[in-house]
């Protein structure tokens, strides 16, 4: 019988919930398709053992204190919370959960850190000289207060030697399925994913935000229409003559609002808004190139190319090899 994976989530005042059973609920249905094979046994350790009281009211049960769980841990994940502020939210660091990570961590064969848990790991030392992400909001806090920590606040998760950071929320789920995947091959993962009803398995390097979340919101009904209709009908004729028509509004006029409403011209949006549709095509869709090019609007085999190098910095074919989610 092979030997169990053990696997010890940290739990404390206000975690946030999802950090938590996200993780848990992956490698517990993971457990459903690798039989046969070392089956995964998550416990939750706290500062004692006990209730323990999560941001979102609901309670957790700490099966451990932090000084029973020893030193045979073959995956540490840590979990963050943060406090909100007038300024935005600011990750919260309890010192016992600091020190308790910084003495287990040496033990452990890997560690990973979900949503702000980043600052736990970078306040006890582990993040050093790595390449890392949190959630976005939490970034520049992370920069700011670990100098020697390389910041990236666009993946969904960063692989750094045997240490893993994950953005937030829902990145919790594409971080652990990443962990069964080196555990238990990537068919397993997708099993996993598709048990879970998830659209796909992101890859680490994809960003944090679809083009529509990493613009601001608009402030004009007429504007959000718009960039509505712009996901609705990449394949036609979206030049900024015909974007301001649908607006009543002159070309000129037209391109200050646009740039007011979503710090971009309406060409940069729109060859942003079809990359990303291109990028989705690569990733789970056996397309040729050439279809993905008059799918997602960008016309040619060669705007494909020069579109994705400017947005990018990466041929489609590269793309695709890398973040092909099909098997």
């Amino acid at each position: 019988m092979p030997t169990p994976h053990r696997v010890v989530i940290a739990v404390f005042a206000d975690v946030d919930v999802l950090d938590v059973t996200g993780p848990a609920e992956v490698f517990s249905l993971a457990n459903g398709v690798i039989r046969g094979r070392a089956e995964y046994r998550v416990r939750l350790a706290g500062p004692v053992r006990g209730e323990v009281a999560t941001s979102a009211g609901v309670r957790l049960l700490a099966d451990l204190a932090f000084d029973e769980v020893g030193a045979a841990v073959d995956t540490l994940i840590v979990p963050g919370a943060v406090d909100m502020t007038p300024e935005g939210p600011i990750a919260r660091i309890d010192d016992r959960v600091v020190a308790w990570v910084r003495d287990t961590a040496p033990h452990a064969r890997r560690v990973a850190s979900v949503c702000v848990g980043a600052h736990v790991l970078a306040a006890a030392g582990l993040l050093e000289g790595h390449t890392a992400t949190t959630h976005w909001s939490t970034a520049a806090q992370l920069a700011c207060e670990h100098p020697g920590v390389t910041v990236d606040p666009d993946p969904i998760f960063v692989r750094s030697g045997r240490v893993w950071t994950g953005a937030g929320i829902s990145a919790c789920l594409d971080l652990s399925l990443a962990l069964v995947a080196e555990d238990h091959g990537e068919e397993a993962a997708l099993s996993v994913a598709r048990l879970l009803v998830m659209y796909l398995k992101r890859q680490g390097g994809q960003s944090q935000f679809s083009v529509p979340l990493s613009r601001p919101a608009s402030t004009r009904r007429d504007s959000a229409e718009l960039r509505r209709f712009i996901a609705d009908h990449l394949e036609g004729d979206l030049s900024a003559a015909v974007l301001a028509r649908r607006m009543c509004l002159s070309e000129r006029h037209f391109a200050r609002v646009f740039r007011k409403e979503t710090g971009t011209s309406p060409a940069a949006y729109v060859e942003a808004a079809r990359v990303e549709a291109a990028r989705r095509l690569l990733e789970s869709t056996d397309q040729s190139l050439q279809q993905i090019a008059a799918t997602s609007g960008l016309g040619s085999l060669e705007s494909l190319h020069r579109a994705f190098q400017r947005q990018l910095r990466a041929t489609p074919a590269a793309y695709r090899r890398r973040f092909r989610t099909l098997t």
